[in-house]
Formats: C-alpha cells, structure tokens, sequence
C-alpha cells in the first residue's frame, strides 16, 4: 500500500517540469502532492482498518510482514498473551486430541502418536486395550500380537518395545501406576519431556507445555523464539506466560497449527489473528480461497478423536469414524 501511494507522488510531480506557466505549474504541483498525501493517508487508514478484520478481500494486517523495528520484550509478551487469549475465544473447547479413559491410556496413546496422527492412534487403541486394559497385561503380551495391531500407525516395531517397556516398568517400579512426576515419566521407554507434559497436563492436571511440530512452528512463524531445540522453545515461550496457562496455551496452538495455520499452506485470509501475525501473506490470503483450507471442524470435516468430549460436540464438532468404517 505505502508503494502505491509513493509511486502515485512521484507521477504528479511529472507534469510540473514542462509546464508552460509556472504559476500554475506550483498550483499544479501543490494540489498534486496535497493530493497524493490525502490518498496515501486514506490507504494507510484503510489498511489499519483491514488489519482489525482479517478475512477481507485486499486487506493485509498492519502487523503483516518485517516489522519496521525489533520488538521489545514487552510488546512481545504483550502480544503472545493476546495472540492466547485469541485462540482460547476461537477454540474455547480445545482439548487433548487422544482418546484416553484414565493415565496408563493416554501415555501409551502419546507414545504411539509419534510419526502419525492422533487420528490413527484413536481408530488403532481401542483394539490394544480392549485384549491389554492394564500395563500387568501389556507387560505379559506376546510382541507379535502387539505389533499386529499397532501395524496401522506405523514404525509398529519399536512402538511395540516401548509400550511394552513402559508397561514392565509400570507394574515392577510404580505399583501399576502412572507416576505423576517429570522426572518419573521421562524414564519410562519412549517418553520424553513432551510426552510427560501431556500426561501431565492432561491426566493429573499439572501444567505444562507440550512442544510438538505444530507448537514449534507457530511459535516461530509468530516469532515468539527464534529457538529450534523442543527443549529451548519450551523455557522460551513458558517464560511468556503465567504458569497456569501453560497446558491451555499448547492446546491452543496445536489446534490452531492443525485447522488454519498449516505448514504447508496456512489458511492466512481466514485467521482470526491475522493483524497479530509477523508471518501474515505467506499463506492464501483470499478469504474463501483460505476458507476452503481449513481443516476439521473448521472446515466441516469430523475431529480426530472418535470419543470428543461433550463441549467439542455442544460446539458442532463431529467424532471421528472408527478404524473399520468404510
């Protein structure tokens, strides 16, 4: 917008060089230019206007692009919060995507989600634990049988070690029970810090932010961190928020990485927090072509759990089908 209107400037300016009187080429030129700086103004005040409504033809957030210059820690904590609080309006039900009943499912359930959907994992779970209910019956399973019916989501082999691995260590050291500490969680095969979050978060209702690929890429397009260790990005952008707000704050972020803000093709034209988006315009900008890009419940399609809690369905989301439905 600010090229157009410079451009218009120097085009006005053109006719005064030649101008056979020069009285009135100074009129001329005074005109011009004072209406260059009306339209320029006008089309400034436009585009601020179009950054408080994302999703309208033409208009680009005042935020979008480079910003002019680097932003101070305030503004930027003042912005994430803002960039939250957004979410949690569009989003006011967003929950773990994983089926789970009680501890020991979910953090089997998060182990197996690595590589694949959450998806995948819910329509291939309910097999597993109807035959494996507790880690004392994963733990005596035969492999071969397990790996059968983890074959759907993929890498099923070394899944099949760490879940069966986890479950021995769940019945010989914590009684059968899922601990419910960090550092108790991490020592369990194939758990790691994001997987211990979830659990935690989600099961025993600590805090905790959950870095996964979605996490890590929002967080940067929005330059929040410029980190790319899981581990760094974790304290970077925890050090953003209260505590409390930390298990929210993932659910927001990945829901809004799988529905509008995709790695590939990010939905920009129809992102409700466009205007605070350093990265806005590397997506569709046109909004019913962005539209189009939205997946889920967003887009009219069934969620990724086949059992969402109630307020998803109160929402108008849709559970997804099983793993055998045509």
């Amino acid at each position: 917008m600010g090229e157009q209107g410079s451009d218009g400037g120097r085009e006005t300016e053109k006719p005064t060089e030649k101008a056979p009187v020069k009285k009135k080429s100074t009129a001329s030129a005074t005109g011009s230019a004072s209406t260059s700086a009306s339209t320029s103004a006008s089309t400034s005040t436009t585009a601020k206007k179009g950054a408080r409504a994302p999703g309208t033809a033409g208009a680009k957030p005042a935020a979008a692009g480079k910003p002019a210059k680097a932003e101070s820690r305030t503004a930027l904590v003042r912005r994430a919060r803002r960039i939250n609080r957004e979410l949690a309006e569009v989003f006011p039900y967003a929950h773990p995507e994983l089926d789970f009943e009680n501890p020991f499912q979910l953090v089997v359930a998060t182990v197996l989600s690595a590589q694949t959907t959450d998806l995948r994992v819910n329509q291939t779970t309910p097999a597993l634990f109807a035959k494996y209910p507790t880690p004392e019956d994963l733990a005596a399973a035969n492999p071969e049988e397990v790996e059968e019916i983890l074959r759907p989501t993929g890498f099923f082999r070394a899944k099949t070690r760490s879940v069966i691995g986890l479950s021995k260590m769940l019945a010989e050291d914590f009684g059968g029970e899922v601990p419910g500490r960090l550092e108790d969680l991490v020592k369990l095969p194939g758990v790691g810090r994001k997987t211990a979050f979830v659990v935690l978060g989600n099961a025993f209702g600590r805090p905790g932010i959950t870095v996964d690929t979605h996490f890590q890429r929002l967080v940067r397009r929005w330059k929040w961190t410029e980190e790319t260790d899981p581990d760094k990005i974790e304290a970077a952008v925890g050090a953003l928020f209260s505590k409390s707000e930390w298990t929210d704050l993932s659910h927001h972020v990945i829901w809004h990485g799988r529905r509008i803000c995709h790695a590939r093709k990010p939905a920009c034209g129809a992102c409700p927090i466009a205007p605070l988006c350093p990265a806005y315009g590397e997506g569709e900008t046109d909004p019913d072509k962005a539209r189009k890009l939205l997946k889920y419940e967003k887009g009219g399609f069934p969620g990724q759990r086949l059992n969402p809690p109630q307020a998803y369905l109160d929402a108008g989301g849709r559970p997804a089908p099983p793993l055998d439905a045509a």
